[in-house]
């Protein structure tokens, strides 16, 4: 079953319209209706992205601190390369995170589910559609 889109939605598959511009004495063409990421969709990303990479990169310092008190004070004795395994590991689930919060985000106007799961799918679709229709383009 084919699912319409929505033309005003992000990642539609409509031309844009092109203006002709001077730069440096030179006319250029200059995009003036490119594709700007709605506001409610750009606080959700924004929302995810802070979640899914700031908690991790947290943790990941919390590590740091968390060995060093404890070697400092006596209590453990901590290898170096534990510490840093540990807080590397979730620095890089920080790193995960950040495209997670991208890809799961609805990038239509209505939210989608918590997780977001079902939307990775669908954006990865339109990522490959908009990478192809620019190496079209080139």
């Amino acid at each position: 079953m084919a699912r319409q889109r929505d033309p005003k939605a992000f990642g539609s598959s409509r031309p844009s319209a092109k203006a002709v511009g001077k730069v440096g004495g030179k006319s250029a063409a200059k995009p003036t209706g490119a594709q700007v990421i709605p506001d409610a969709v750009a606080k959700r990303m924004a929302r995810r992205i802070a979640i899914a990479t700031g908690i991790p990169s947290v943790l990941g310092m919390g590590v740091i601190i968390a060995s060093y008190l404890l070697v400092s004070r006596g209590i453990l004795t901590i290898q170096p390369v534990v510490t840093l395994l540990g807080s590397g590991a979730l620095f890089l689930l920080g790193l995960v995170g950040l495209s997670y919060g991208v890809i799961s985000a609805s990038w239509e106007e209505a939210s989608g589910t918590l997780l977001g799961l079902e939307q990775i799918p669908l954006n990865i679709g339109r990522i490959r559609e908009s990478v192809r229709a620019m190496r079209q383009g080139s």
